[in-house]
Protein backbone atom coordinates (compact mmCIF):
# COMPACT_ATOMS: atom_id res chain seq x y z
CA UNK A 1 0.00 0.00 0.00
CA UNK A 2 2.82 2.69 0.77
CA UNK A 3 4.76 1.78 -2.52
CA UNK A 4 0.97 2.66 -4.57
CA UNK A 5 0.59 5.88 -2.37
CA UNK A 6 4.10 6.76 -2.89
CA UNK A 7 4.31 6.33 -6.64
CA UNK A 8 0.72 7.92 -7.07
CA UNK A 9 2.89 11.30 -4.79
CA UNK A 10 5.10 11.16 -7.74
CA UNK A 11 3.09 10.68 -10.57
CA UNK A 12 0.99 14.07 -9.29
CA UNK A 13 4.02 15.83 -8.92
CA UNK A 14 5.48 14.97 -12.25
CA UNK A 15 2.34 16.04 -13.76
CA UNK A 16 2.13 19.55 -12.45
CA UNK A 17 4.30 22.15 -11.36
CA UNK A 18 3.83 24.90 -8.24
CA UNK A 19 4.07 28.49 -8.90
CA UNK A 20 2.43 29.33 -5.90
CA UNK A 21 0.69 27.57 -2.92
CA UNK A 22 -0.20 29.74 0.12
CA UNK A 23 0.45 29.01 3.54
CA UNK A 24 0.83 30.87 6.89
CA UNK A 25 4.10 31.42 6.11
CA UNK A 26 3.91 32.10 2.23
CA UNK A 27 6.29 35.50 1.72
CA UNK A 28 4.43 37.50 -0.64
CA UNK A 29 6.36 40.57 -0.81
CA UNK A 30 6.55 40.08 -4.69
CA UNK A 31 2.83 39.92 -5.43
CA UNK A 32 2.31 44.03 -6.42
CA UNK A 33 -1.53 45.10 -6.44
CA UNK A 34 -1.84 47.77 -10.00
CA UNK A 35 -4.97 49.18 -9.81
CA UNK A 36 -6.24 52.30 -12.09
CA UNK A 37 -4.54 54.73 -10.36
CA UNK A 38 -2.05 54.24 -12.48
CA UNK A 39 -3.73 56.03 -14.65
CA UNK A 40 -5.56 58.11 -13.23
CA UNK A 41 -8.75 55.92 -11.93
CA UNK A 42 -9.79 55.95 -8.50
CA UNK A 43 -10.12 51.90 -8.03
CA UNK A 44 -8.07 50.76 -4.65
CA UNK A 45 -7.09 46.91 -3.94
CA UNK A 46 -5.17 45.43 -1.33
CA UNK A 47 -3.46 41.90 -1.29
CA UNK A 48 -2.73 39.99 2.05
CA UNK A 49 -2.50 37.01 3.78
CA UNK A 50 -5.39 35.76 5.84
CA UNK A 51 -4.94 34.11 9.50
CA UNK A 52 -6.04 30.73 7.29
CA UNK A 53 -3.15 31.30 5.36
CA UNK A 54 -4.79 32.25 2.35
CA UNK A 55 -3.98 35.13 -0.66
CA UNK A 56 -7.13 37.33 -0.12
CA UNK A 57 -7.18 40.31 -2.89
CA UNK A 58 -9.91 42.68 -2.14
CA UNK A 59 -10.95 46.17 -2.87
CA UNK A 60 -13.04 48.36 -4.78
CA UNK A 61 -13.52 49.28 -8.42
CA UNK A 62 -14.08 52.38 -9.36
CA UNK A 63 -15.38 53.69 -12.83
CA UNK A 64 -14.80 57.50 -11.37
CA UNK A 65 -11.99 59.60 -13.99
CA UNK A 66 -12.13 56.37 -16.44
CA UNK A 67 -11.27 53.75 -14.34
CA UNK A 68 -12.36 49.97 -13.64
CA UNK A 69 -9.99 47.80 -13.02
CA UNK A 70 -7.74 46.41 -9.78
CA UNK A 71 -5.04 43.62 -10.33
CA UNK A 72 -2.70 41.99 -8.66
CA UNK A 73 0.70 40.46 -10.38
CA UNK A 74 3.46 37.74 -9.37
CA UNK A 75 6.30 37.99 -11.29
CA UNK A 76 8.66 34.53 -11.04
CA UNK A 77 11.48 32.62 -12.09
CA UNK A 78 10.60 31.89 -15.87
CA UNK A 79 9.06 28.45 -15.88
CA UNK A 80 9.48 25.84 -18.82
CA UNK A 81 5.91 24.84 -19.82
CA UNK A 82 7.24 21.98 -22.31
CA UNK A 83 5.52 18.86 -20.46
CA UNK A 84 2.43 21.28 -18.93
CA UNK A 85 -0.67 22.72 -20.89
CA UNK A 86 -2.96 24.49 -18.52
CA UNK A 87 -2.99 26.10 -15.60
CA UNK A 88 -5.04 25.69 -12.31
CA UNK A 89 -6.03 27.74 -9.90
CA UNK A 90 -7.50 26.93 -6.53
CA UNK A 91 -9.86 29.57 -5.75
CA UNK A 92 -12.84 31.09 -3.73
CA UNK A 93 -14.48 34.09 -5.23
CA UNK A 94 -17.27 36.08 -4.76
CA UNK A 95 -19.79 35.40 -7.64
CA UNK A 96 -17.89 37.78 -9.86
CA UNK A 97 -16.11 37.16 -13.04
CA UNK A 98 -12.19 37.64 -12.81
CA UNK A 99 -9.42 37.28 -15.86
CA UNK A 100 -6.19 35.56 -15.63
CA UNK A 101 -3.65 36.40 -17.30
CA UNK A 102 -0.01 35.70 -18.00
CA UNK A 103 3.12 36.66 -19.50
CA UNK A 104 5.87 34.75 -21.31
CA UNK A 105 8.09 38.05 -20.73
CA UNK A 106 7.22 40.66 -18.26
CA UNK A 107 8.17 43.45 -19.85
CA UNK A 108 5.52 42.43 -23.46
CA UNK A 109 3.07 45.18 -23.41
CA UNK A 110 0.37 43.00 -23.54
CA UNK A 111 -0.70 39.63 -21.20
CA UNK A 112 -2.60 36.49 -22.68
CA UNK A 113 -6.15 36.22 -20.96
CA UNK A 114 -8.80 34.25 -19.88
CA UNK A 115 -11.81 35.24 -18.07
CA UNK A 116 -13.57 33.15 -15.51
CA UNK A 117 -16.29 32.95 -13.08
CA UNK A 118 -16.17 32.33 -9.45
CA UNK A 119 -19.22 30.78 -7.16
CA UNK A 120 -19.12 31.72 -3.96
CA UNK A 121 -17.14 28.28 -2.86
CA UNK A 122 -13.87 26.51 -3.41
CA UNK A 123 -13.38 25.80 -6.64
CA UNK A 124 -11.14 24.53 -9.14
CA UNK A 125 -10.42 26.68 -12.32
CA UNK A 126 -8.21 25.27 -15.24
CA UNK A 127 -7.09 26.89 -17.82
CA UNK A 128 -5.61 25.70 -21.24
CA UNK A 129 -2.67 27.79 -21.94
CA UNK A 130 -3.28 27.44 -25.61
CA UNK A 131 -6.76 29.15 -25.09
CA UNK A 132 -5.21 32.71 -23.44
CA UNK A 133 -5.42 35.31 -25.90
CA UNK A 134 -3.59 38.28 -26.46
CA UNK A 135 -4.81 41.58 -24.78
CA UNK A 136 -3.68 45.19 -24.38
CA UNK A 137 -5.77 47.97 -22.25
CA UNK A 138 -8.98 45.48 -22.76
CA UNK A 139 -8.68 44.99 -26.50
CA UNK A 140 -8.06 41.44 -28.16
CA UNK A 141 -4.81 42.08 -30.12
CA UNK A 142 -4.81 40.46 -33.79
CA UNK A 143 -2.36 37.87 -33.02
CA UNK A 144 -2.17 33.87 -32.21
CA UNK A 145 -3.06 32.70 -28.88
CA UNK A 146 -0.60 31.25 -26.55
CA UNK A 147 2.12 29.32 -27.71
CA UNK A 148 4.84 30.42 -25.85
CA UNK A 149 7.27 28.17 -24.40
CA UNK A 150 7.78 29.74 -21.05
CA UNK A 151 5.80 32.30 -18.31
CA UNK A 152 7.03 34.26 -15.60
CA UNK A 153 3.98 36.79 -14.71
CA UNK A 154 0.61 36.23 -13.45
CA UNK A 155 -2.02 38.11 -12.77
CA UNK A 156 -5.60 38.46 -11.73
CA UNK A 157 -7.78 41.06 -12.45
CA UNK A 158 -11.04 42.61 -11.88
CA UNK A 159 -12.73 45.26 -14.57
CA UNK A 160 -15.96 44.44 -15.41
CA UNK A 161 -17.05 47.59 -16.32
CA UNK A 162 -18.94 48.63 -13.26
CA UNK A 163 -18.41 50.04 -9.74
CA UNK A 164 -18.35 47.30 -7.24
CA UNK A 165 -16.42 45.22 -4.02
CA UNK A 166 -14.76 42.30 -4.55
CA UNK A 167 -13.15 39.38 -2.81
CA UNK A 168 -10.83 36.52 -4.41
CA UNK A 169 -8.83 33.98 -1.67
CA UNK A 170 -6.17 32.34 -3.71
CA UNK A 171 -5.26 28.72 -2.29
CA UNK A 172 -2.91 27.22 -4.97
CA UNK A 173 -1.49 27.98 -8.70
CA UNK A 174 -0.20 25.40 -10.99
CA UNK A 175 1.14 24.24 -14.17
CA UNK A 176 -0.53 20.76 -15.22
Amino acid sequence: MKKVLFMMILLSSINSKIIFDFDKNSDIRDWIVVDDVVMGGRSISTFKLNEDGFGVFEGSVSLDNNGGFSSVRYRFQKAELKQFTSIVVKLRGDGKEYQLRIKSNYSDFYSYIMPFSTSGEWQEIKIPLKDMYPSWRGRRLKQSNFSEDFIEEITFLIGNKKNENFKLLIDKIELE
